[in-house]
């Protein structure tokens, strides 16, 4: 591990090391006790005519490629560099800067931040709650000890850090409708916990470190030109799929099931504000964001509207309806538009017609094909 290596180098045994004293290692290569009690580190700041230099870990997730062209228009597509250990399709190698980046080998992740002059990284890389719950070693692994190796990268060099949590961070001892910024958090997810995990270490490395952490509480996210991931919101998804292709969906959660969602759009922007937000104007370092809360049996509807033929059945998964009975039903996101003033753009009837559209247009150009 790197705290061991880092630690020997100044000539102590792994025995006598205690929390407190790894970081400023990792920050300065000098003892720990050279370091003053109240040390703080601050993140580099940027001028309006500068630009960040953007890593994003686990960028071929549903969300980095989208966040990767929405920083390239807005910083140049070499200010922005796409990360993943799995190979990139032709259009998105082609699309600007790709490298390998294994979150899970530290001198991997802090040669990529050294060599690229990074100062902005947006870490996505994670196991989902379904998924997760299907390996947890997998998921404790890559969901927690990933974190803490872009926690202290983050830190000793100074970085702008965005670690995106979930409704999942959340549980059936939460309040649900709505679910404020904050209170009682015990999700019963590992995915759930990792998330929680991150947001008070991320916290935790803002108040003791300095470190500029930033984090949105995403509710399930859709979007038109990515697969379903393995997560408990991924229906929303997949019945646009299947309403153009088959004309029907048989939905794993119960009819009733009330959970927060968001169009990808508004995700995307709502990561970049509050990452440009300055920071006199940030009240907290995570909060909840939101556009809209529906069931099944809603967005059915709505679907119902432009494809009078569609259908849909309830097959319900009992380990997805268990998940998604203890999340939110809504978020309270007054926070986020009371300090950076965020603003959603798509409400539930936008979002249907938005993605029957996209996939309608889809399925005619292969039909033609």
């Amino acid at each position: 591990m790197p705290f061991i290596r880092m630690l020997r180098r100044v000539g102590q045994s792994p025995a006598c090391v205690c929390w407190t004293s790894v970081l400023p290692v990792r920050f300065l290569g000098v003892s720990p006790r050279q370091i003053p009690a109240d040390a703080n580190f601050h993140s580099a700041s940027f001028s309006d005519t500068d630009h960040p230099r953007v890593l994003i870990t686990g960028g071929l997730g549903q969300l980095g490629v989208g966040l990767a062209n929405l920083l390239r228009k807005r910083f140049g597509k070499d200010s922005v560099i796409l990360s993943d250990i799995k190979k990139p399709p032709d259009r998105v190698f082609h699309s600007g800067p790709f490298i390998y980046s294994d979150i899970l080998d530290y001198k991997n992740l802090r040669e990529i931040v050294v060599n690229n002059r990074i100062t902005w990284l947006f870490h996505y890389s994670a196991l989902l709650s379904a998924v997760g719950e299907a390996n947890v070693s997998l998921a404790r692994a890559v969901n927690i000890t990933g974190l803490h190796n872009i926690l202290d990268v983050a830190a000793e060099h100074n970085l702008r850090l965005f670690v995106p949590s979930t409704i999942g961070a959340f549980g059936p001892t939460s309040p649900r409708n709505p679910t404020p910024d904050l209170c009682i958090q015990r999700p019963r997810t590992i995915y759930g916990v990792s998330k929680v995990h991150a947001e008070l270490m991320g916290e935790y490395y803002h108040y003791r470190y300095g470190l500029d952490f930033r984090c949105l509480r995403y509710p399930g996210i859709i979007s038109a030109d990515s697969q379903p991931g393995g997560g408990t919101t991924d229906y929303a998804v997949q019945i646009f799929h299947d309403a153009i292709k088959h004309g029907k969906f048989e939905c794993n959660l119960e009819a009733h099931t009330r959970l927060p969602m968001m169009y990808i759009d508004d995700c995307l922007r709502a990561t970049l504000e509050v990452m440009e937000a300055p920071t006199e104007s940030l009240s907290m370092r995570t909060y909840n964001v939101s556009a809209m809360s529906f069931t099944p049996e809603e967005l059915a509807q709505e679907v119902l509207k432009h494809v009078p033929e569609f259908q849909i059945t309830y097959n319900v998964d009992a380990i997805r309806q268990a998940i998604a009975d203890s999340w939110p039903m809504n978020f309270d996101d007054s926070n986020a538009r009371k300090d950076w003033g965020w603003k959603h753009g798509f409400d539930l009837p936008e979002l249907v017609t938005t993605m029957l559209n996209f996939h309608g247009s889809e399925t005619r150009v292969s039909q033609a094909n």
